[in-house]
């Protein structure tokens, strides 16, 4: 499998299947990794179709495997680049990476994509944040006896 990207906070390779495979590494990995498969699962729950598809994870491996979304763009206009990120926030998430390096080509439909959502936040949060878990505050209607 050809590597992608090899840094101290991922390892993304293309498998022979045409998948994308990230390994989640270094500094609050477990956080990312979580936060991207959160950001997926919401943008695919909202009928996003430029971004990848959350195939499967394996938390014990801080792995993901998506669908390829494309080539990476060398070169795209400043305005470009501008409103498809505006166009994610559409979707309830900003994307907080918002430059070149995120941005892949699909040639299949000619459309540009948005990739890595490690850092993504959703902008009307009705999820606990990654990492976090929902406390029931709710008070009982009967008082214990």
């Amino acid at each position: 499998m050809p590597d992608i990207k090899d840094t101290k906070r991922a390892l993304v390779r293309i498998g022979y299947d045409g998948t994308v495979q990230k390994t989640f590494r270094g500094h609050d990995a477990e956080k990312r990794f979580a936060n991207e498969i959160r950001i997926l699962r919401h943008l695919e729950a909202k009928g996003c179709d430029f971004v990848p598809r959350l195939l499967k994870s394996e938390p014990e491996n801080l792995k993901i495997v998506t669908t390829n979304c494309g080539s990476l763009v060398e070169h795209i206009g400043d305005e470009r680049l501008k409103s498809l990120f505006s166009e994610l926030e559409e979707f309830g998430v900003q994307h907080d990476d918002p430059y070149v390096r995120n941005v892949t080509y699909r040639v299949s439909d000619g459309r540009f994509c948005l990739i890595d959502f490690e850092l993504a936040t959703l902008l009307h949060q009705s999820e606990p944040p990654a990492g976090q878990r929902i406390v029931d505050t709710a008070v009982p209607q009967t008082p214990p006896r």
